[in-house]
């Protein structure tokens, strides 16, 4: 069973953002094989959604407001740790995450950097792509854009 938390950084309990961080440098640095600054200083302003199984990360993203990536509002750091993938809390996440974003930046278009591989995925919730394909960290990625409903 999953148990579902927004919090925003000052509200982590020390053990909780250890969990959170060493999910994604699992997933982003090691699996990805990708060196990088992971910490890139916009965690101190996000909302965070996990997904807690047990008192480990099962999935996890951020949530940041307008004007911290993009001039819109966008959700970043989308994983699945290894053990939890192919159970679904992907869409989970993404719709759980697009929910607070409207409650928080009301018909506000959202912005995202996504894995080129995934852009049916993202595309199936209403985000289409804005612009080129280019490599961040050595991945090819695109911007995709939500309107605000």
């Amino acid at each position: 069973m999953i148990r579902w938390q927004w919090c925003v950084f000052d509200d982590f309990a020390p053990r909780e953002l250890y969990a959170v961080l060493a999910a994604r440098e699992a997933v982003f640095v090691v699996e990805q094989a990708c060196a990088y600054q992971e910490l890139d200083g916009l965690d101190l302003d996000a909302q965070h959604l996990i997904g807690w199984e047990n008192d480990g990360v099962a999935a996890y993203l951020r949530l940041l407001g307008p004007g911290a990536r993009f001039a819109e509002p966008s959700i970043g750091r989308v994983l699945t740790t290894r053990a939890s993938r192919s159970i679904g809390l992907g869409r989970q996440l993404i719709d759980l995450s697009l929910r607070r974003a409207a409650e928080c930046f009301p018909a506000s278009p959202i912005r995202i950097s996504a894995q080129s591989h995934l852009e049916r995925f993202y595309a199936s919730f209403g985000f289409v792509v804005a612009s080129q394909q280019y490599l961040e960290d050595g991945i090819p990625h695109v911007e995709m854009l939500r309107n605000g409903h």
